[in-house]
């Protein structure tokens, strides 16, 4: 029997096609704006890698921040509010404190989010039935990609490969994982590595892929993994593995190659007879009490 993360991740091309085609005009960042992105786990990650792409395209200055944590002294033209279910404590918090224009992203139309922000998304074609998130979080990646004027055709390509592709055993029965991004895709190591950590209790860390050699490769060994989102720096692999370490990338999108990584959360979830769409301790949204 498929579990719904499964069915999840496997509907992600379709759903990224759907996004790229389908990118509201008017609701998300202009040009020039100053922006904020904020949101709590996944729709963190998710936040810094589009705030990376967005300066990268030169389309303005752009930060991104746990909801927690957002400076409320700096002044913006925009709050990019990232919240799947539309509940999250922290986030409507945020939008309730502040006088700038906000702009939500979420998957439930029924939900305190769409009166909360000035202006809402919604991509409930992208909502989950599992606790963890994998489709939603790379489809509002995609629309957000698109609306930089980025093409995903093959980024939909390689998505297709992720979810071909065998999955290799020494990944599924690995030790440790320490996940590797540059730019934009440092965001989504750290999401791959929540996602290794939420669906099987798994052992992983996350860093810049440069920042790696200042300390955290001290980790790399036999029956490790070091996983590179994107490409890696010169010499990198040749230094992990003279630990004995595995080091492992493709030339797939780093939000492709994101897939692969869920499908291993899966796998290695249910090797230790795990449940993927109940992760321990987790629901679907943190709503605090105050």
């Amino acid at each position: 029997m498929t579990t719904h993360t499964e069915a999840e991740i496997a509907s992600q091309p379709e759903c990224w096609r759907r996004a790229v085609e389908n990118v509201p005009a008017g609701a998300l960042p202009q040009p020039g704006e100053r922006v904020a992105v904020v949101g709590c786990g996944t729709s963190w990650f998710i936040a810094m890698a589009y705030a990376t792409l967005r300066e990268q395209a030169g389309l303005g200055e752009t930060d991104a921040f746990a909801a927690s944590e957002a400076p409320t002294g700096r002044r913006y033209d925009r709050v990019l509010a990232l919240t799947r279910s539309g509940t999250t404590t922290e986030v409507l918090a945020l939008l309730a404190e502040t006088d700038l224009p906000t702009t939500a992203i979420t998957a439930d139309p029924n939900t305190p989010v769409m009166t909360a922000a000035d202006q809402v998304v919604v991509l409930d074609y992208a909502d989950e039935q599992s606790v963890v998130q994998t489709r939603f979080a790379t489809t509002q990646l995609a629309m957000l990609r698109a609306s930089l004027s980025e093409d995903l055709t093959q980024a939909i390509a390689d998505a297709g490969r992720a979810l071909a592709e065998p999955l290799p055993a020494e990944l599924v029965e690995a030790e440790q994982f320490s996940f590797l991004g540059t730019g934009w895709s440092v965001g989504l190591a750290q999401e791959a590595a929540l996602k290794m950590r939420e669906a099987s209790r798994s052992w992983t860390e996350a860093y810049p892929a440069m920042e790696y050699r200042h300390g955290p490769i001290s980790i790399a060994g036999p029956g490790r993994v070091t996983w590179m989102l994107g490409t890696a720096p010169d010499g990198l692999r040749e230094q992990v593995e003279a630990t004995g370490g595995t080091f492992f990338q493709s030339d797939l999108d780093p939000m492709a190659e994101l897939i692969r990584a869920q499908r291993v959360a899966v796998a290695r979830a249910f090797a230790r007879g795990l449940n993927p769409d109940e992760p321990l301790h987790l629901t679907r949204s943190v709503i605090l009490s105050s």
